[in-house]
């Protein structure tokens, strides 16, 4: 594991486990379950036919990530990146990517299924936070190379802005949003972009309170369809293992 910017861990696993594995879509998802940070133990769901249940004894603790990276070694053994953001030892995702050494365990499960990258995407348009930068870099380079991407990041740190490596950075127009107001920079940044055309995709992912707003905008004053729009709270504040998978706006959804 190594740090990539101050709140971001990336931990690579590894195991005979993961033969098989795929990822096509730049936003695809999976399970990832942790260890009770009580106990340490990993409790993992049971799997019956009807899918996965939670077992009768053990805590199941899991959050929700992309798969940054997926490859093959050498010797035919298959490594999975994970980003993972970090806020101290408060909660057991973060606290586990802060503590986690060589040889420790975590259950996989997933993905489910890969929305590929649209075709006849023209531009990409990206709004976004921390929790989102793992699939934003899995767009980038997934997109083709001559596809211009336009991006808002809303993020805590700075710092974070060192997320991405020098390739990767230099396909972005980024804008990087970090004081205590940003929500409301970030609907006046989206506003300021003006009429977007039908050739690009716009991925939206974050917090989702933040992102409600800027969803309206683009599906009801813009007009924008709903196919050309993803929206995704990845997590909301003052809820635990937001499922977001639930629309992002319950009283408005495609």
């Amino acid at each position: 594991m190594h740090r990539v910017v101050p709140n971001i861990v990336r931990v690579t696993l590894t195991g005979a486990e993961l033969s098989g594995f795929v990822s096509s879509g730049p936003s695809d998802h999976m399970k990832v379950f942790f260890p009770d940070p009580s106990t340490g133990i990993l409790t993992l769901p049971e799997v019956g036919p009807d899918g996965m249940r939670r077992g009768a004894e053990g805590v199941v603790i899991s959050r929700d990530y992309t798969p940054r990276a997926v490859r093959i070694r050498p010797n035919g053994a298959t490594e999975l990146d994970l980003d993972l953001v970090t806020h101290g030892t408060e909660g057991p995702a973060s606290a586990w990517a802060e503590l986690a050494t060589v040889g420790d365990g975590l259950g996989l499960a997933g993905p489910r299924g890969s929305r590929l990258v649209p075709q006849g995407i023209e531009r990409l348009l990206v709004v976004a936070d921390e929790t989102a930068l793992p699939a934003t870099g899995r767009w980038l380079e997934l997109l083709p190379a001559d596809i211009p991407v336009t991006a808002l990041f809303h993020v805590v740190d700075e710092r974070v802005e060192g997320y991405f490596d020098e390739a990767v950075a230099a396909r972005l127009d980024a804008e990087w949003i970090t004081h205590a107001d940003g929500h409301s920079q970030l609907e006046e940044s989206l506003r300021s972009l003006g009429r977007i055309d039908p050739g690009t995709f716009v991925f939206m992912a974050g917090e989702a309170d933040i992102l409600v707003p800027l969803r309206r905008y683009l599906r009801h004053e813009l007009l924008l369809p709903a196919e050309q729009v993803s929206a995704s709270g990845y997590w909301r504040r003052g809820i635990v293992n937001l499922d977001h998978h639930a629309p992002l706006d319950p009283s408005d959804p495609d």
